[in-house]
């Protein structure tokens, strides 16, 4: 399936994916103006289920690495660099595992590599979470109005289903080796740990935790979400510059 996507810019293609809930458009604002101003093609996708991208929301990863791959194809986009948060940052971490050849860098926030002890516990406060959001007027006319066609509420209540989370695969790294940056926010002290554990399961992972930022870094503090992921695209873009003269 071709995903609906925003795009801003001229350059190095870089594949922004946003989180739950979100879409292409809503999320990653600071982020689309900073880098399409900086020599970035800028491709914001609306994930299934999200937006304006209609899809069946069953086998929910898979399809959607399915669905990146097509959608670069269609844009004729041979390779990019790839950042995503939750459960963007998760798809990220699929695409750039079943599509390395694809993919220059990875940029990854707030995903975890192993279940946490108390995830039954995080389940239910999300769930309570989502049922005061169905009850807010003003949210639910904001996300019915963004997600058109899609049933938003279903969608976001199939990310409570037990075996939602791809646990087996997103603490799969070992063999990764495409540059990849892990960004997570000082207050998520689970995500902190989640972020050591990727760096101890592959040495190769960099990781850079954000003070003052929770779960969602880049809307917390944009403008340094912004620069250390610029700092890391300008390292590896030099340093493949570097190889190559040799």
């Amino acid at each position: 399936m071709i995903l609906h996507t925003n795009i801003c810019g001229d350059g190095d293609p870089l594949i922004l994916i946003h989180s739950g809930g979100m879409t292409g458009l809503t999320e990653f604002q600071e982020q689309n103006e900073y880098f399409s101003t900086r020599n970035f093609k800028v491709i914001r996708p609306d994930l299934r289920g999200h937006g304006k991208s209609v899809g069946k929301i069953d086998n929910y990863f898979t399809n959607c690495v399915t669905d990146l791959n097509d959608t670069l194809e269609f844009l004729k986009v041979e390779k990019c660099h790839i950042a995503g948060v939750s459960l963007g940052g998760i798809t990220a971490l699929l695409f750039a595992k079943s599509f390395p050849n694809k993919v220059k860098s990875l940029s990854f926030s707030g995903v975890f590599p192993v279940e946490p002890n108390n995830w039954a516990e995080l389940l239910r406060e999300e769930a309570e979470h989502y049922e005061h959001l169905f009850n807010n007027k003003e949210a639910v006319s904001f996300l019915n109005e963004i997600h058109g066609k899609n049933d938003w509420k279903t969608l976001l209540q199939s990310f409570n289903d037990d075996d939602f989370y791809p646990f087996d695969k997103t603490g799969d790294v070992s063999s990764l080796n495409i540059p990849t940056l892990c960004i997570v926010g000082e207050k998520q002290k689970l995500e902190v740990s989640a972020a050591i554990t990727y760096k101890r399961l592959n040495s190769n992972i960099n990781i850079s935790v954000v003070p003052f930022a929770g779960h969602l870094v880049h809307r917390d503090q944009p403008d340094l979400y912004s620069q250390i992921l610029g700092t890391f695209l300008s390292n590896n873009t030099m340093a493949k510059a570097v190889h190559t003269a040799k």
